[in-house]
């Protein structure tokens, strides 16, 4: 599994990116998710690109922003061309964007179809410029639970398009992780990893909450301290050979956190892989 860290975390710091990038390779990270409103503000340092980062040990394996899918075409297709060309700058292949700002249920089936149609163009742009586009499950969007993802995977039906697999917002939305997965595999290009302490705490992660600096943090949890079982989860997804994954957190105390997460993720795998290491030797 190659982690990542995400600059969101550093939303409301005053960090550099040289900063975190330090601290990354310190730190058991191989990579470093950039936020599309961060990846924007540093165009003029045009020193800041993917040899910058390898000079670190690092990679950067997507870029993650919010396409403007229900604004004009030629909007949308700037803003996808604008974000795939940031991308290729910083040597990554996948830019992540939000299915709408709707929930399914919520959803005519005119507004679903022109949102699967904006989708599709916007994977043929990317395409064209060496990019799949991800999909993040994610609420208050067209994949906010099991089947309305699938549905605009069939709906959408191209092959830049992709999954952000987000475990604690599928188990949100009322699927098991472990089954979804299975159900999803085939699409799944990345995944987001954080954790709450209870579904009665699910709307710290609303994202009007998560971008104020004086938003609630009570509720979020390291990754293994929470209601989403990812020792099961994670066994499950180590079964792929290559895997992208970033720690998302959005809360306080961020480097003991990422640090203790990284590590705790890092010693499993390696528990998980020992007694296949000791059957070949």
């Amino acid at each position: 599994m190659r982690l990542s860290l995400c600059t969101i975390t550093f939303r409301h710091h005053l960090l550099s990116l040289e900063d975190i990038a330090r601290w990354a390779a310190a730190n058991d990270f191989q990579g470093i998710e950039l936020w599309g409103a961060h990846a924007r503000n540093m165009q003029h340092m045009t020193e800041r690109n993917a040899d910058w980062m390898a000079a670190f040990g690092l990679s950067v394996p997507m870029l993650s922003d919010y396409l403007p899918l229900d604004e004009d075409l030629a909007s949308l297709r700037h803003a996808t061309s604008n974000l795939c060309r940031l991308a290729g700058r910083w040597g990554a292949r996948k830019v992540r964007t939000f299915a709408g700002k709707s929930a399914s249920r919520d959803t005519s089936p005119e507004a679903r179809w022109r949102l699967s149609a904006r989708l599709k163009d916007a994977c043929m742009m990317a395409q064209d410029q060496g990019c799949q586009l991800l999909v993040e499950t994610h609420p208050g969007t067209l994949a906010d639970t099991l089947s309305s993802t699938q549905r605009l995977i069939e709906d959408v039906d191209h092959p830049a398009l992709g999954i952000n697999f987000d475990t604690l917002h599928v188990w949100e939305g009322g699927a098991d992780p472990v089954a979804a997965h299975r159900a999803l595999l085939p699409h799944i290009r990345h995944y987001h990893l954080k954790n709450v302490r209870s579904r009665a705490d699910l709307a710290v992660f609303e994202p009007a909450n998560v971008y104020a600096a004086a938003g609630k943090r009570t509720g979020m949890t390291a990754l293994f301290d929470g209601a989403v079982d990812y020792l099961q989860f994670l066994d499950e997804v180590f079964e792929r050979e290559e895997v992208d994954a970033s720690l998302e957190w959005f809360g306080g105390d961020c480097f003991n956190i990422l640090a203790n997460d990284a590590r705790s993720m890092h010693l499993l795998k390696a528990d998980r892989d020992a007694p296949i290491r000791a059957g070949v030797a």
